[in-house]
Formats: C-alpha cells, structure tokens, sequence
C-alpha cells in the first residue's frame, strides 16, 4: 500500500467519533451473561471452604441431594475425568501448581470451591451449598509473602519444599557503576495494598453441552475467547474444534476475567456430566473474597545519586504475593516481573539490579489488574524520587527534568534493554506542570499563602503497550501476542470486522470501525465489527489486555481493509475502464481523480465483483475478504500526572482537588475514547491511592467481604480531570497508534501519594498504599524529621 494512502488514513482518524456501542447499552438493550438463558438451564452454587488452609478429609453430599430441586451435587471424585488448569507458557525457573476446578485434597485459600451443587433455580443450589457437609481438617495459614518465603512450617505444597515459586536476580548496564559509596545512596522500601477490580458484572458462565455431537458451548464474561477455548479444551479433554466459547456484552473486566476460573471448568463438566446446560452467576461476595486478586507487592529500591544530582545507579528487590496458586504466568509471576523491570522508565541509569521472588500465601490467586504489576514499582520510583529531591534541597519537577531522557535521542534504549520508540517525555511533564500552574503554586506554598494544608506531587511514566512479540521480548517476558483480523464486504457494500478481542467497555467498536472506515474509504455506519464467538472470529492469542487493541487488533484491520480496498479499485477500475492509480474511495463513493460525479457507489462495485463474471479479468479472486496477522514492533506511549490533595490533619481525610494527566499514545484514533479510558483508570487509581484494600486477618479470614468495607470511590470523589495530549507517532505500528488504557492506573497514585507526603508536615516517607485516613492521622503525628518517635 503506498504510502500516500496511508497518509490519508492517517488524515482521517483523530475525529471524535462517538460511541457506537452506548446507545444500546444505556437504552437496556444489551445482552450480558445473565439474561442468556437455554431451555432446561440448571443454576449453580460452590461450596467454598470456610478456612484458609485445610486438609479436606471428605464431603458428605446425602443431605443435600435429598432437598426438593437439587439434580447433583459434584464433588472432584465424581466431575468427569479432567486437567487441572495450568497454561502451557513456559517461563524458566517457574514453579507452576496447578489449580483444580473443585479441591480434592487440600484446600488453600477462603472461598476455593470445593463442591459444586446443581439446582432447577439459584435458590435451591444455594440452599443445598449449606446442606453439604465438608470435614476440614485446619492448617496454619501464612498471608505475610515475607514471612511465606522463609516459612517451613506453613507450605502451601509441602512437595516443593517453599513457598518461593520463583526466584531471580538480573543485572543489566555497567557493573562499576552499581551504588557505591562514593556517591550518596538513598533507600526506600514500599507495599503497593492488594486489590481487586470489582467490575460492575460479576465472573461467570454457562455451559451447555451436545453429548450427541461430542460439542461444548460455553458463554462466559471473558475477556479471552479463544484462550479460554483453549484451557476448557486441555481440562475437558476435547479438541478445540468441539469446543466454542461465546462472549454476550461484558460489564467491566479490568483484568480479573483474563485468566481461566476453576468455576468455569467445573460448570463446564457439570453440564457434560448431567447433559443439560448450567450456569453459574458470581454473587459479589464470591467476588470480593474469591476472585482473582493483584498488585500485593513489597518493592525495595536503593538509588545513587552522584554530586550533580545525576542518577547512576539502582537496585530493587520486588516481592510479589501470588496468593495460593501459579497455575499460569500471569496469576503468579507478571506482577512482580513486570515490575521489577519497569523501575528505570524514562530515567537515565547506568546500571540497574533486580531480585524477583513470587511467593505463594494463602490468598486468593493474583491476575493481571489495570496496570499490571508496574503501579507499585512506579510509585516505589517516584516516592523515592521525591524523597531524594527534599535530601538533595532540589525542586522535584527539576530534579526529574534533569535524569529524563529527551525526545530527541529516540529510539532511546534504556538500561534493561527497552527501546522506547518515540516519545515527549520532557515535553508532557512540562505541559503537565503548567496546567497544574505549578510554580505559582511552590511560590505561594514558600511564602505560606495557603491557608489550607495542601501539597502537589508529580508522576511522569512510561507505559509498556499494545505487545506484540517484539515488546514482550524487550520486557523479559515470553508471551504469544499477535492477532488477525477479518475484514469482509457483502454484496450490497457493507463491511463486518471479525476480530478476537472481545469488549468489557472500552470502544472496541467506535475504535475499530473509525480504522476501517478510513482505510476503506466508506461511512461508519456500514460497519460492523464481530468479536463475540470463536467459531466467527480468528484467534488472538492473548485476548483484551495489555493496552493491545488499538495496536495490534487495529493494525490488523487496517492491513485486511486495504486489501479489500485493493479490490475495490481494481473492480472498480474494469467497471469505469480507468486504472486503478487514478481512482479514490471516499463516502462510499469509487471515483475517477477529484471527480465525483464521475464515480460508482461501492455498493455497486461490491455486487459486481460477487455477481459479475466478467470481472474476473481484472480480478481473478472477487471475493471481498481479507484475513491478515499483524505481530507489530514495541511501542511504549509515556505522558505525566500531576496531582494537588488536600489533607485534614485532624481526621486523616485526604481530597484530591485538582488531577492533571497529559498523556502521548502517539496517533490518536478518536481523542473521546483516550479521554475516557484516562477517565476510567485514574478514578480506579484514586481508589487504590487512598480507599481500597483487600485486608486479611493473620489465619487468612476476608475482612473486606462486602462494598461497605471494601471502599471504591463515588462520584463524589473524583476531582474533575483535566487532560492535555502530546502526539509523537510511533515508527513500529500500523498509523503511529500506540495503546494508552492502563497509564492513569501505573501514574495517579504515585501522584498522589506525593502530593499527600508534600503535604504532610516534615514530609515523611511514605511506605505504602492506600493512605487511609488512620495511616494519614499517623504520618501527621510524626515528628518533623519524619522519624517515628
């Protein structure tokens, strides 16, 4: 495709485009997971073990499959023979422990389930879950990762000896130049708070199972179709071929619903067992006390900083709770990995250490979570840095200005081997900073102009996104990430984009169909896009996550729409017997140079090519399709957030009154959706910075089992967010577009943690997150040195 062409795409996106998805699913018309309903639908409920840690001496089931209504009650001994799941990545030195869909021996966390209960309706299941009757035999349970590692006594599986699955150290630049004591060498030790993503619709699924077909459909809240076809496959036994994963609308994932569930394998064998179709609704305590849960990390970082203020060298040993299993990479390992790796970002360091552990405790299983693993290290970083400034008696904007690398030297290779491929890392920062009105604010904050207590932190990052094998690779992680995409036009001109991506929210359609509209030359409204069933879309081989679908998904589109376009004008070309150089699409309409009166509806080119034989002269192949893979190179979009809180010092109540994000993902596709993804992901990380937190008690109860102790933000406390956009195009993707959906969640809290330790009186240290009123009331008593009396 020429390049003039893509130049034109290029021209076209960046409009506003609004949300095609919005009007359906705000009118009530959306078809999520619990109104999808089979004839002879049974409903299931778990038997979860009460204790975090138990040898599971038996179930009694008899009571329970006498009460009116229940048709089984399935225990591991009688599920139909299956795998437990565990992904087939193989990671060097990973200890993988494979999950079980009901436990049969040993039980490791609260809420594992245990037995499933089938019932003609939910009530009925659930009254027979508290008939089962499960023989426990307690155990000492460990939350503590720390303590989890050197522990003997308490092993999750005492075949392996630790709790420890994973154990690494990696060192990367000049090793003369790792801290030493001719320069001033600053400590810092954090714990990002355990989180969970509460999407708005719950997990669950419905399986249906043809016995004389030897087939499984399942529909499920997934964000992966196809990997989850694939872990249901390996489980069950059947080929991938018999197994089809349908994705209805999905109410938020944010992560959680990226790995494959136990629940989900074991609905699936229940309804093979039983021949009828089953369902499983997660109930929000299930979810809360359950789920998949992440970001538990403690980050230790050593900097050196030389009399110039110039960083030089860093160490950081990143401790990730796992939780109770590593049945694949991401539940147990990409949090504490990917972290570990990010701690340089966009700061010059000549020589950088990790060690990274993955512990297991007896908590719920970690999963990826918005940001992945990078939110703790990030604002391990940046608290540090601000800490370093204060010592140092220098401003910490400049201080940061003065280690950044510049957007002139890319394609900048960092330290640990990150090429960052363009960028405005300066540059955002500097927006940022006067958006915020920053020196007006240190000046009337010297001369104690503000009658209030209130402080400002900054948080400039760079976003790893939008992975492809190129940007796995760069990130140390081995990781399958390339899509296809179908694009296809009918005979009367409208286009279907069949894609392996599934929404939860973010725009995929507006996103995806703004990117063909473009290439194709033909209005939005006559496309539509597929990304809900795996027998009608081609793979992705990582699904929705990671900042991808713009990037990859999208490139994908663009590469098979521009071959339909191909077609297009060599049809189109025969019908007006003109070439083909001198023809355009735009409006739907094929013409001849800036003629448009002498031009075709493609309409009329499209029944031509399906209907008329003579146009196999100037296409021997009419058929208007095209599937194209797309494995694009790394891409890493970067901007700033600036933060200003307000502190009561009296109660510890923190209010963020003003949150600036300027971000650069590149191209902008549609600049709605990019604000609205900020949006989203920065009020997730106002919650984790001040409110939200998964808390265990020391035998490993759930303390936070209900939204009254588990605090998300309202309304009421997201400050209006004001954001500014950079576009530096990337040179390794299809239109320069790179991915931007987790960024608000890797910068906001490190934002306004320091806004909150800038306010703070003797700016102490701030340890750890969420800072919760009675953590703030405390930091505020310290004495002015910071310094615990």
């Amino acid at each position: 495709m020429t390049g003039g062409h893509r130049d034109r795409i290029a021209s076209l996106i960046g409009a506003p485009l609004t949300r095609r998805e919005d009007p359906r699913l705000l009118t009530g018309s959306g078809e999520y997971l619990a109104d999808v309903r089979l004839p002879g639908t049974l409903d299931a409920a778990f038997v979860r073990s009460p204790y975090a840690h138990a040898i599971l001496r038996g179930v009694d089931p008899r009571e329970a499959g006498g009460l009116d209504g229940v048709r089984a009650v399935l225990t591991a001994a009688t599920l139909p023979d299956h795998a437990p799941l565990v992904d087939a990545v193989a990671i060097d030195g990973l200890r993988k422990t494979p999950q079980p869909p009901l436990v049969a021996d040993r039980v490791r966390y609260v809420g594992e389930p245990v037995a499933l209960v089938v019932a003609e309706d939910r009530y009925a299941a659930e009254d027979g879950a508290d008939l089962v009757f499960v023989d426990f035999e307690e155990l000492p349970a460990v939350t503590d990762a720390r303590t989890a590692a050197r522990s003997s006594a308490s092993l999750l599986f005492p075949e392996l000896g630790s709790n420890v699955v994973f154990s690494e150290v990696k060192r990367f630049g000049d090793p003369a130049k790792e801290p030493a004591s001719g320069h001033r060498v600053y400590r810092s030790e954090f714990h990002g708070g355990r989180a969970t993503a509460v999407p708005m619709e719950t997990r669950g699924c419905l399986a249906s199972y043809d016995a004389g077909r030897g087939r499984l459909t399942v529909w499920s809240s997934t964000q992966g179709h196809h990997l989850l076809r694939r872990r249901l496959a390996v489980s069950t036994g059947l080929p991938e071929s018999r197994v089809r994963v349908i994705v209805p609308d999905v109410g938020g994932g944010f992560g959680q619903k990226i790995p494959a569930a136990p629940e989900e394998v074991a609905v699936a064998l229940a309804s093979m067992a039983l021949q009828r179709p089953v369902r499983w609704i997660e109930d929000r305590r299930e979810n809360l006390v359950s789920a998949p849960q992440a970001k538990e990390q403690i980050v230790s970082l050593e900097m050196s900083v030389d009399e110039t203020g110039r960083f030089r060298a860093m160490r950081a040993k990143v401790i990730g709770d796992a939780g109770a299993y590593s049945h694949n990479s991401a539940s147990a390992l990409i949090e504490p990995y990917l972290s570990a790796l990010l701690v340089p970002s966009l700061y010059r360091i000549d020589y950088f250490e990790c060690e990274i552990q993955a512990v297991l405790t007896n908590k719920a299983p970690a999963s990826p979570y918005r940001g992945v693993g990078w939110t703790a290290s990030h604002t391990a970083r940046e608290l540090l840095i601000d800490h370093i400034a204060r010592e140092e008696g220098r401003d910490p904007a400049e201080l940061r200005r003065l280690n950044m690398i510049r957007s002139e030297e890319t394609p900048y290779t960092n330290v640990t081997g990150m090429v960052y491929d363009s960028g405005s890392f300066r540059e955002s920062m500097h927006e940022a900073l006067e958006m915020a009105r920053y020196r007006s604010f240190r000046q009337q904050q010297k001369g104690n102009s503000y009658p209030r207590r209130l402080g400002i932190g900054i948080s400039p990052y760079v976003e790893p996104n939008g992975w492809g094998s190129a940007g796995a690779a760069q990130s140390h992680w081995v990781f399958a990430s390339h899509d296809a995409a179908r694009v296809t036009m009918d005979s009367t001109g409208h286009v279907t984009l069949a894609v392996g991506t599934p929404t939860q929210g973010q725009g995929h359609e507006t996103t995806l169909v703004q990117l063909a509209s473009a290439a194709l030359g033909i209005p939005p409204e006559t496309i539509e896009v597929r990304s809900d069933d795996t027998d009608a879309t081609p793979p992705s081989m990582a699904g929705t996550r990671a900042s991808r679908t713009a990037v990859v998904t999208g490139g994908a589109v663009v590469l098979a729409s521009e071959d339909v376009r191909s077609k297009l004008l060599r049809i189109a070309g025969h019908l007006l017997e003109a070439s083909e150089r001198d023809l355009d699409i735009s409006d739907g309409i094929v013409h001849v140079g800036g003629d448009r009166s002498a031009g075709i509806p493609v309409a009329h080119v499209a029944a031509a090519a399906y209907f008329d034989p003579a146009v196999r002269i100037a296409e021997p192949e009419p058929l208007l399709s095209s599937q194209r893979f797309h494995d694009p190179g790394a891409t890493y979009s970067n901007g700033c957030v600036v933060a200003t809180a307000e502190l009561d010092l009296e109660t510890g109540a923190v209010t963020v009154v003003d949150l600036v994000a300027v971000e650069d993902c590149g191209s902008v596709i549609n600049p709605l959706i990019v604000e609205g993804q900020l949006h989203g992901a920065a009020a997730q990380a106002l919650g984790y910075a001040l409110a939200e937190k998964v808390a265990y008690s020391v035998d490993g109860q759930v303390l936070t089992s209900s939204l009254m102790d588990y605090q998300i933000p309202t309304c009421a406390e997201v400050p209006t967010i004001r954001i500014g956009h950079i576009e530096s195009p990337s040179p390794n993707t299809v239109l320069g577009v790179k991915g931007m959906g987790e960024s608000g969640m890797i910068a906001v809290p490190a934002a306004i943690a320091n806004a909150v330790a800038d306010a703070l009186p003797g700016h102490p240290m701030i340890d750890r997150l969420p800072l919760t009123p009675d953590l703030v009331a405390r930091l505020a008593s310290l004495p002015e040195d910071g310094q615990a009396p």
